[in-house]
């Protein structure tokens, strides 16, 4: 059992980190201070190193992101390809689940992951996003969608309907089919979403190719390589994932009132 985890773990770290394999690994080195630690970490850096080290041995293409305190004694809580875990100060020991306080009812774990995303989504300019929103909205939402999978053209489907809500939509560019193919060719969809996004009326271009209308070819200076490769450190694994306003997933196909329903409940 132990040892199919730790292949799955092993698989899993590796598949993630190649979706972004030109990402640069963001690994202190000599004397400069370690971005990872940097993140919001006030743990010794030599600890960090000693994390660092024990995973990069399990996974040496591992991206990562955050090292930081654990709620658990004796380990720290890593943020790396997509992944959190827990690894104990000495390097020996690896946890992958979710801690949880039983006294306060909360999951620790979602709300580490929540902080780290709402972080890391406030750096993307509004001018990278295609925006669908109401004049007054009272709530927003970030999506991460791909312009020709079911779920997400169900989702866009009822886009009047959720601004109605007083709900704002702001998409993210993630094509399930990944930038480049196994040949390292663009695959179809980045092209298409690359045209979408390159589109002089990007929302008209974007609605049209969520009804299966293939926007007409573009290229520019665009973002859906940087925000796929966000997505892949955000755990995003399929689409559409809708995050709320404090970096909670809310689920992937959700309708209008059952969104605005947990906007309502603070997610």
């Amino acid at each position: 059992m132990f040892k199919k985890l730790s292949v799955a773990l092993l698989a899993s770290a590796f598949a993630l980190a190649a979706c972004a394999a030109d990402r640069q690994d963001a690994a202190a080195t000599g004397s400069a201070p370690d971005p990872a630690l940097a993140a919001g970490s006030t743990i010794d850096p030599a600890a960090g190193e000693v994390v660092r080290a024990a995973l990069k041995k399990l996974a040496p293409g591992v991206q990562i992101d955050q090292i930081t305190a654990s709620p658990l004694p004796g380990f720290y809580q890593v943020i790396a390809s997509g992944q959190l875990v827990y690894v104990s100060a000495d390097g020996k020991y690896m946890i992958n689940g979710d801690v949880v306080d039983l006294a306060a009812r909360e999951n620790l774990s979602e709300r580490a992951w929540a902080g780290f995303r709402k972080a890391e989504l406030a750096k993307v300019p509004a001018s990278q996003r295609i925006v669908f929103a109401p004049p007054h909205p009272k709530y927003t939402v970030t999506v991460f969608s791909d312009v020709n999978c079911g779920y997400c053209r169900m989702f866009h489907s009822h886009i009047k309907q959720f601004n109605d809500e007083g709900i704002a939509v702001e998409y993210l560019a993630w094509p399930r089919e990944g930038v480049t193919d196994t040949a390292g060719a663009p695959t179809d969809t980045y092209k298409e979403m690359v045209s979408v996004w390159c589109a002089a009326d990007r929302k008209a271009a974007f609605t049209a190719a969520k009804q299966g209308k293939a926007p007409k070819p573009a290229e520019c200076a665009n973002p859906v390589k940087d925000e796929f490769d966000l997505g892949v450190k955000l755990g995003v694994t399929g689409t559409p994932m809708v995050l709320g306003p404090d970096g909670t997933v809310l689920g992937g196909y959700v309708t209008p009132d059952k969104l605005l329903k947990m906007l309502e409940k603070g997610g």
